[in-house]
């Protein structure tokens, strides 16, 4: 593994003038340095520029059945750095569930077998950011079954009254592929969202440009005290006012660090995936946190 502490030093000190990134290959990964943005500073990034296992100082792993009835079971093995980017590989093979218990009506529990597997990373507990601009470079697959995504939780509070931000999801809408920007918080029923969401479907960017799906794309978040503005390539998806996402006890989630995840789930919204190819890819150029002077 390559000296990661020289990577971090090099790309979080030298900023040049220029944007790389508006000028890469869009059907390659950007091995350029981070853009300047006037009036931030970057304070984090990871440019996944290895070969090997994503750095364990800022990213952990979910592993098996999580969330939602989806059909993976995550693990580890599905994440490598390979490339440039990150690749998370949705894959159709038959893994045995040890949590398995006969007649159990939990969907962790009741099935025997995962019939397919993937990864989700986070940084939760390692590395949580308050406000700023996230930027993410990223190419997805959207075939049948996938649902990929990049979002934040906050770090204290629980779903969803901890808040949650989509900067992308990629599913099926009534069976219309869509791209997704959405804002959850909390409300007076546990375990229930509000919900402010945008959904676009892909046939608005794919009728731009047939080339859409094969191109890395950049996802971008905006967040101060105020307001919260989701982008696709500079094209703003969806925002919100930070004065209508308080809680009912009063806690505001969006007015505390946030953690990012990165995962490609299968199944559940996603539709179903037994027609497609296998794997299924999401490729994850880079992450980059900027925050201001």
């Amino acid at each position: 593994m390559k000296n990661l502490a020289a990577i971090f030093t090099l790309s979080l000190f030298f900023i040049p003038a220029a944007s790389p990134a508006q000028n890469a290959d869009p059907f390659r990964p950007d091995f350029g340095y981070p853009q300047a943005v006037k009036g931030f500073k970057l304070v984090w990034n990871d440019e996944f520029n290895i070969e090997g296992k994503p750095d364990p100082l800022s990213w952990r792993y979910e592993k098996g059945f999580v969330r939602n009835n989806e059909l993976q079971w995550y693990q580890e093995e599905n994440a490598t750095c390979k490339g440039g980017v990150l690749l998370i590989e949705g894959k159709r093979e038959k893994v045995k569930n040890p949590a398995f218990t006969p007649g159990s009506n939990n969907w962790r529990s009741s099935r025997e077998y995962a019939e397919y597997t993937s990864a989700s990373i986070q940084t939760r507990g390692l590395r949580q950011w308050q406000f700023g601009r996230f930027e993410v470079r990223a190419r997805i697959d959207t075939a049948h079954g996938s649902w990929p995504a990049i979002w934040t939780l906050g770090i204290s509070g629980g779903w969803p009254s901890g808040g949650e931000i989509d900067i992308m999801e990629f599913y099926r809408v009534k069976n219309v592929p869509a791209i997704l920007a959405n804002f959850a918080w909390g409300t007076d029923r546990r375990g229930v969202a509000k919900w402010d969401d945008l959904r676009k479907p892909l046939s608005d960017f794919t009728s731009e440009d047939p080339d859409w799906v094969k191109k890395f794309h950049i996802w971008r978040m905006d967040w101060n005290g105020k307001t919260i503005k989701l982008f696709l390539d500079n094209q703003l998806l969806n925002e919100v006012s930070l004065s209508e996402t308080i809680n009912p006890d009063g806690f505001n989630p969006f007015l505390q660090p946030h953690y990012i995840l990165l995962n490609l789930a299968i199944g559940a919204a996603g539709g179903d995936p037994s027609g497609s190819h296998s794997p299924l890819t999401y490729e994850v150029d880079w992450v980059r946190i900027y925050q201001e002077n």
